[in-house]
């Protein structure tokens, strides 16, 4: 039997946790709904008829749900050209960067060479700068070797923005992984490229999958390389051509805008949704380690 101080005690100790249960449910939801209500927001906004923001509700969805945003979108906008240039360019990016990165941060991880110590030590320095410090110079650069107005020189700005970063991201990775298994390859005949390609490689998906996902959605997000790489209105991407319907005193399309950027969402969730798994296993750091 608890005696009439153990009771109070219990009691008090009940009370506490039931005040703290309560206040980690009130800051979860007022997190949830300063998160989540931008976003219900912007959904409600792209299937309104109204082309202002000022005639839309607190409360975010429309009383009279209707299309007719998207028609325009579609109809008077050039968004399928835009959405095109803009899934081009994130293709390519997150091939070339995945070729380019994925065997450099191998190379760094696995081999000795003279200028391996300095080459990374100027990685790092230039991951301590922003990229966009060298706007000028990267202008420079695109106008003598005629990249400026291209998707190509576009994408090679984005691929050389992230090579220090992406390689040393999967220099990391790679060092986790076991040379024992390397040299049991060896051992039996496989050569360092057989090796790579298909026993290294595949215990690396899921950093190479993470790789894949941040640099094809990086171009879908960019504004600043596009405004200054891209001039032309069939160049432009999906930045430049959304930016252009809110931009100026007489624009009206915020409605519009925002069922633009809810279509933008449509790829992020079908990558992310496939590689959920081995996103969540990247950032776990499964691997076969030392």
């Amino acid at each position: 039997m608890k005696t009439a101080p153990a009771k109070r005690i219990a009691a008090r100790h009940a009370v506490g946790n039931l005040f703290v249960t309560a206040l980690l449910y009130a800051v979860l939801a007022v997190t949830v709904l300063v998160v989540l209500y931008p976003i219900a927001f912007t959904v409600g906004a792209a299937f309104t008829q109204t082309n202002s923001l000022a005639a839309t509700r607190i409360i975010p969805w429309p009383e009279h749900p209707s299309l007719y945003q998207f028609q325009r979108l579609f109809t008077k906008t050039n968004y399928l050209v835009w959405y095109r240039n803009t899934f081009k360019i994130a293709v390519f990016n997150s091939f070339f960067t995945l070729l380019v990165c994925v065997t450099s941060g191998y190379v760094f991880s696995r081999f000795r060479f003279r200028l391996r110590k300095p080459m990374m030590a100027s990685m790092v320095v230039l991951q301590m700068f922003p990229s966009f410090i060298g706007m000028i110079a990267t202008y420079v650069i695109l106008w003598r070797i005629g990249g400026l107005d291209t998707h190509w020189g576009l994408i090679l700005v984005y691929i050389a923005g992230g090579i220090p970063f992406n390689t040393w991201l999967m220099k990391g990775y790679f060092d986790t992984v076991s040379r024992n298994i390397e040299e049991a390859a060896r051992v039996d005949g496989a050569s360092q490229v057989t090796t790579y390609l298909f026993i290294i490689l595949p215990m690396v998906k899921p950093m190479v999958t993470f790789l894949a996902l941040t640099s094809f959605t990086m171009p879908w997000m960019d504004f600043i390389f596009p405004r200054l790489v891209l001039r032309s209105n069939g160049m432009k991407t999906l930045a430049l051509g959304l930016f252009e319907l809110i931009n100026g005193r007489s624009a009206d399309n915020f409605t519009m805008f925002a069922a633009g950027a809810l279509l933008v969402a449509v790829p992020f969730a079908a990558l992310f949704m496939a590689g959920q798994q081995l996103m969540l296993n990247s950032l776990a750091g499964e691997g076969v380690k030392e």
